[in-house]
């Protein structure tokens, strides 16, 4: 389980080349845009870059991660946080407990894609984002072979039981926005 979990440094995703390519700003705004949000499920949160952004717009961010490192590295950066171990095919958590579920860079590492929006369908009022690389070869990120098609996240957003699906091209990534 969790073959495509990440395995790096964990300073590396805190690195200043790698948090100027997440436009953090825009993918807040993005994230927000026409959402009242109070409540935050980060799946797969890392070290808590966004779950940082969100509490500190004063939203109440939980966070679940399969690496009990990142759980502890979380909870250095927001010790307001709530973080737990947990999969993303398999969240802790009841029907309904979250205004926004939000998947940064940990889609394409989820051992089975659909079943994590699934879940995240099932726990979100409102809406579910991704953040992803792009389906190109390049430096920053993983090959090409583990990134996810733009088609193919709409199809398993479709499957997951989304209503509306919106792509949004960045600089740098990809984002897409998952209403219910």
């Amino acid at each position: 389980m969790h073959e495509h979990r990440y395995h790096g440094a964990l300073e590396r995703l805190r690195s200043p080349q790698r948090i100027a390519l997440l436009e953090m700003d825009r993918v807040l705004e993005l994230s927000l845009v026409d959402l009242a949000v109070t409540t935050t499920l980060d799946v797969g949160m890392g070290t808590g870059l966004f779950a940082q952004v969100f509490a500190e717009q004063g939203i109440q961010v939980t966070g679940i991660d399969p690496n009990p490192q990142m759980i502890e590295a979380a909870r250095k950066f927001i010790p307001q946080g709530s973080f737990q171990q947990a999969s993303a095919e398999e969240l802790p958590f009841p029907a309904g407990a979250f205004d926004l579920v939000f998947f940064g860079h940990v889609l394409h590492e989820t051992d089975d894609p659909l079943r994590a929006l699934q879940e995240a369908r099932r726990v979100t009022r409102q809406r579910a984002v991704i953040l992803e690389w792009p389906y190109r070869e390049d430096s920053e990120g993983p090959p090409l072979r583990e990134r996810l098609q733009p088609e193919t996240i709409q199809t398993l957003a479709q499957d997951a039981g989304f209503q509306s699906f919106q792509r949004t091209t960045l600089k740098h990534m990809e984002f897409y926005r998952l209403d219910i």
